[in-house]
């Protein structure tokens, strides 16, 4: 099973909006193919499953769902395969989110676009924020969606994103790892991360399908999918870690960003970050404000980390505060979310109702 799925007009036009898994397809990679589970046939609708913490029905949103726009992929001569989940008929999409007792989902769509040339970008980007916010009108209870930036072209994805925010009515952006081999932390992006925190919006950082350390590509290859397993969480460890030792997050305090995958490796070994600059004074050249892990404390992270335990102790690291509901859906990691946030020892009911839906729903503008 692949990870990324597209969708292709016989008749050589495309159209509308698909949900897709986790990655996305660049322009040279040619064909996926869907998720068998994606096409099973339409049944009839589920009833909501109401989620209820201490007798209070409490409001669940999803930050962490993909989706693609084949009209605009087609304008970097992206091939797709089975047409499947396309948002013109949303009913696969709100019957599995129903049955999982999910109220909203925040839609993104991983970066395919960093190698496009600006008018290109330019063109495909205004596409997508349109598709994507006529998604989100015609189901505004159901969906909000994050902004495509051409993040290749720092002053461009600033004005991607205010408009993106101001015309179109999202709620913030999403961001691959990394771009075409420049961390997010380069000065290239300031006018980017500055744009964002005077918009005062959530950034998503998502890792691409190819953004694991190109050092690493061999030693990722093989059985187990290891360029995704590992690959995906290790390019988010790094991207965070270099806007911590950069000084971007010093630059600019007020940024509102959330990792996905529960923020990659970092939260689970962060101690060494501190201890790194204690040991090696002389490559830590940077003054940083406060210690390394102090800044996941002003991060967020998506609680896509599989087991009670990997939750609780992200939660020790980051605070409940920090932690929103992620599913990664389509792509089938998890259909429990819900109730892994539920099911974590230690938490009060309170710290299950932000992580559930009220956390996601400030940084989002969702009404509760």
């Amino acid at each position: 099973m692949t990870r990324s799925e597209f969708v292709e007009d016989t008749a050589g036009s495309v159209a509308g909006i698909a949900f897709v898994g986790c990655g996305l397809l660049t322009a040279t990679t040619g064909y996926a193919q869907a998720p068998a589970y994606a096409q099973a046939p339409a049944v009839a609708p589920a009833r909501r499953r109401a989620v209820v913490v201490n007798g209070q029905r409490a409001k669940t949103v999803d930050v962490h769902a993909h989706c693609s726009v084949p009209e605009a992929m087609a304008l970097l001569g992206l091939k797709v395969a089975t047409p499947t989940l396309l948002m013109a008929q949303p009913a696969d999409r709100l019957r599995a989110m129903d049955e999982q007792g999910i109220d909203v989902e925040a839609l993104s769509i991983n970066p395919y676009w960093y190698k496009a040339e600006r008018d290109v970008a330019k063109e495909l980007i205004r596409i997508q924020n349109e598709k994507l916010a006529e998604v989100c009108a015609a189901n505004p209870e159901r969906f909000v969606a994050f902004a495509s930036v051409a993040l290749q072209h720092p002053d461009l994805a600033a004005e991607q994103l205010e408009e993106g925010v101001k015309k179109y009515g999202l709620r913030g952006a999403g961001v691959g790892g990394s771009v075409n081999g420049l961390e997010l932390a380069d000065p290239k992006f300031h006018p980017f991360w500055a744009k964002a925190e005077q918009l005062g919006v959530l950034v998503f950082i998502h890792p691409q399908a190819t953004g694991a350390p190109t050092e690493l590509g061999s030693r990722l290859k093989g059985n187990g999918g290891l360029d995704n397993v590992i690959g995906n969480p290790l390019e988010t460890t790094i991207a965070l870690s270099h806007l911590i030792f950069e000084g971007t997050l010093d630059q600019f305090p007020g940024l509102k960003i959330c990792a996905a995958h529960g923020g990659g490796y970092l939260p689970s070994y962060a101690g060494r970050s501190d201890a790194g600059c204690v040991t090696f004074p002389d490559r830590c050249t940077k003054p940083l404000r406060k210690k390394p892990t102090e800044y996941l404390r002003q991060l967020y992270f998506d609680s896509l980390v599989f087991t009670p335990e990997a939750l609780r102790h992200l939660v020790a690291e980051t605070g409940s505060s920090q932690i929103v509901m992620g599913t990664d859906y389509p792509f089938p990691w998890t259909k429990t979310s819900v109730d892994h946030i539920l099911s974590t020892p230690g938490l009060t009911d309170a710290e299950r109702a932000a992580m559930l839906g009220g956390t996601a729903a400030k940084l989002l503008g969702i009404k509760e």
